[in-house]
């Protein structure tokens, strides 16, 4: 993985399926299906309509936590939080067709999952962010730094995608860290034009793209 992801968020502007469109206008072919405190039932329909929305642009649909609506509606894969589901058990629930992403704060956890047979690592927070409950300890720039050199020196090459609550002129320097891609919700969704302000990410991460 790598480039920009989106990660779904309903506002009271904005449905989850309406950030997914705005998204996929604006050119991300990666989209995150979170939501929380819902009932199983609802993720699975809006999961259903999402990958059919993301099936139209060619993208590709991550379901977060919820690993039998992943495998029932045939997305790409699933991501977890700290406290969600062991790897390893999705993985056997999942099998190899699946990709299944990892939440980590520390370069511990990265080494953590990566025994665990992750496909990649969203890896933050950045700083504080209001869409996250049970926000772990704020990383900055210099926690990038440091965990990104870590992983490196130990031959660790998952994927990382930076997280929470990044906006656009903290991509150069949180790229330039070594990782793959930014993740992006609420900075997108507040924007005045949603379509335009991805397109800008987009084009952002992409000139610092390795």
């Amino acid at each position: 993985m790598k480039g920009l992801l989106f990660i779904t968020h309903q506002t009271e502007k904005y449905s989850y399926l309406d950030s997914v469109d705005i998204a996929l206008e604006g050119g991300c072919r990666q989209i995150q299906l979170r939501m929380k405190d819902v009932l199983v039932s609802e993720v699975r329909k809006t999961g259903r309509q999402a990958l059919d929305l993301c099936y139209k642009y060619g993208a590709k649909l991550y379901i977060d936590d919820y690993t039998e609506v992943c495998k029932d509606i045939r997305a790409t894969g699933v991501h977890f939080g700290k406290l969600d589901m062991p790897p390893l058990d999705a993985r056997r629930i999942l099998g190899s067709d699946f990709i299944i992403g990892g939440t980590a704060n520390t370069y511990e956890d990265i080494y953590r999952l990566n025994n665990e047979g992750i496909d990649y690592i969203g890896l933050g927070p950045f700083r504080f962010t209001t869409t996250k409950k049970n926000l772990s300890p704020i990383l900055g720039l210099s926690g990038y730094k440091d965990i990104m050199q870590k992983c490196r020196e130990n031959g660790i090459n998952l994927p990382v995608i930076a997280i929470g609550g990044i906006t656009t002129n903290d991509i150069p320097e949180l790229m330039a860290t070594g990782v793959s891609g930014i993740a992006l919700s609420s900075s997108i969704l507040r924007a005045k034009d949603p379509v335009s302000e991805t397109k800008k990410n987009i084009e952002t991460i992409n000139k610092y793209q390795k």
